[in-house]
């Protein structure tokens, strides 16, 4: 069940340069998504003034590799920036460039952003790893992975410890608990599983993942 190693993702800092870029315009580096969080970040997002969505996304800049064509591939954001995307085709993001990739094919740029540990390539139902070219081009075509929205939920709770610069942490979360019990439950109805999931993360079990608090069942 271990992921392969990874480096750190650079946070944003004076160190780099800031610029805009359209989302359709950034490859993924994964294979699904959790809807729950996508839909939860629509409804924000649908409360904010053009001005106000701008100075968010700002603030929250998307770590970006890019290869000598110019082609661009998020190692963060998924589920914000799907959300976006399904509200406005041409809505455009701020971004910074964390490796340079010295090839012209995507191939090339792949193999090293898995070297890296930057890519993330089980599929919705956990199946993998998959081939890294079998990656979406585009994050509309992201599956829905339910325990993905399960851990985000958790993490929501508090349950579990937000770890910003661990790529896919949510994820790792999220194939662990596919090895323990849980009642049937989908992205649009985490409910049946909420109860076991809290107490399972919660676990000595689990202690052996970043993020983890342990605390009362």
């Amino acid at each position: 069940m271990q992921l392969p190693q990874y480096d750190s993702i650079p946070d944003y800092d004076s160190d780099h340069d800031l610029f805009e870029v359209r989302v359709n315009d950034l490859q993924p580096t994964q294979m699904c998504i959790g809807l729950s969080e996508v839909w939860s970040r629509q409804q924000d997002f649908q409360t904010q003034s053009p001005k106000d969505k701008r100075r968010y996304l700002r603030g929250k800049p998307v770590p970006l590799v890019r290869n000598r064509l110019g082609q661009l591939w998020m190692v963060d954001r998924h589920h914000r920036l799907r959300a976006l995307l399904e509200l406005d085709r041409s809505v455009a993001c701020f971004g910074y460039v964390i490796a340079e990739i010295e090839s012209e094919s995507r191939e090339s740029a792949l193999e090293a952003l898995q070297k890296r540990g930057w890519l993330y390539l089980f599929d919705a139902r956990g199946n993998g790893p998959k081939p890294a070219v079998d990656l979406p081009h585009s994050l509309l075509g992201l599956q829905d992975d339910p325990y993905r929205s399960l851990v985000w939920k958790l993490k929501k709770e508090g349950v579990i410890k937000p770890q910003p610069l661990i790529p896919y942490h949510e994820f790792r979360w999220g194939r662990w608990l596919r090895t323990r019990p849980l009642p049937p439950f989908s992205s649009a109805r985490l409910g049946p599983a909420l109860p076991a999931a809290r107490c399972l993360a919660r676990s000595e079990a689990a202690r052996h993942l970043a993020g983890w608090k342990g605390g009362a069942c």
